[in-house]
C-alpha cells in the first residue's frame, strides 16, 4: 500500500484533496468567465449576447466564492490554481469553437461532463466545502439555454446535427485526455474517491449514461 493510499484511508489526505478540488474549480470558473465573455461576441443578436454576458458574470462571482474559501483554509488561490493552468488551457486551445453553435455545444457537452464528475467528487466531501461546490456548479439555466438554442438550430437545419455531433465527440475525447493528465499530476482527487470506496466502473457508467442522455435530449448522436 502506498503512503498516499494509506493517508487517504486514514483521512490525512482530505485537506489536500479539498484544496486541489477548490483550486481546480476556481481556475475553471475564471476561464469560464473569459470564454463566455468571448462567446457572447459570437451571438447572432443582442438578446443572446446579454444572456451569455449574464452567465459570465455568474462565473466570476463563483470564482470569487471559491477563492475566498481557499483563503479561509489558509491557501493562496493563485498557488492552488496553478497546477491546472496548462491542462485547462490546452483543452480550450484544442477545442476553440468556430461559430455560435459550436460554442453552445461546447458549453452544453463539455461543462455538463465536468459538472457531473465534480458533483460525484463533491458528494464525498463534508460541509461546507461540499455545499459550496454543489452550489457553484452550472445551474440549469445555463444548460437549458444551450439546449434550447441547439434544438432550434437543428429544427431549422437538420444537417447541423451531424456536424455538431462530430464536434461533441471531439470535445469528449479532449476532455478525457486532459482529465487523465490532471489525474496523473494530481492524484489526491482520485485517491479521495478511492478512499471513500467509490466504484470507478459504476462511476464511469453513470457519467457515460448522463452524457448519452444529454446528447439525445438535443437531437445529437452519441
Amino acid at each position: 500500500m502506498s503512503d498516499l493510499t494509506s493517508a487517504v484511508r486514514a483521512g490525512d489526505l482530505d485537506s489536500s484533496a479539498v484544496l486541489d478540488l477548490l483550486g481546480m474549480l476556481a481556475y475553471g470558473e475564471l476561464v469560464a468567465f473569459d470564454r463566455m465573455a468571448a462567446d457572447a461576441r459570437l451571438a447572432p443578436d443582442l438578446r443572446r449576447r446579454a444572456v451569455l454576458s449574464e452567465m459570465a458574470a455568474r462565473e466570476i462571482s463563483n470564482y470569487r466564492r471559491l477563492a475566498d474559501r481557499l483563503v479561509e483554509l489558509g491557501a493562496d488561490p493563485e498557488g492552488a490554481m496553478a497546477p491546472y493552468v496548462r491542462a485547462v488551457s490546452d483543452y480550450h486551445e484544442q477545442t476553440e469553437p468556430n461559430d455560435w453553435l459550436e460554442g453552445l455545444t461546447k458549453a452544453y457537452v463539455g461543462d455538463g461532463i465536468a459538472d457531473d464528475f465534480t458533483r460525484e467528487v463533491a458528494l464525498v466531501l463534508a460541509a461546507p466545502d461540499r455545499d459550496l461546490i454543489l452550489d457553484v456548479l452550472h445551474d440549469s439555466r445555463h444548460a437549458d439555454f444551450a439546449a434550447d438554442e441547439l434544438r432550434a438550430a437543428i429544427a431549422v437545419d437538420p444537417k447541423v446535427a451531424n456536424r455538431l455531433s462530430m464536434w461533441a465527440r471531439r470535445l469528449v475525447g479532449e476532455a478525457i485526455s486532459q482529465s487523465l493528465r490532471v489525474a496523473g499530476e494530481r492524484p489526491s482527487l482520485g485517491l479521495l474517491l478511492a478512499g471513500q470506496g467509490t466504484d470507478f466502473q459504476a462511476l464511469i457508467k453513470r457519467l457515460t449514461t448522463a452524457h448519452t442522455a444529454r446528447m439525445g435530449a438535443v437531437g445529437l448522436n452519441n
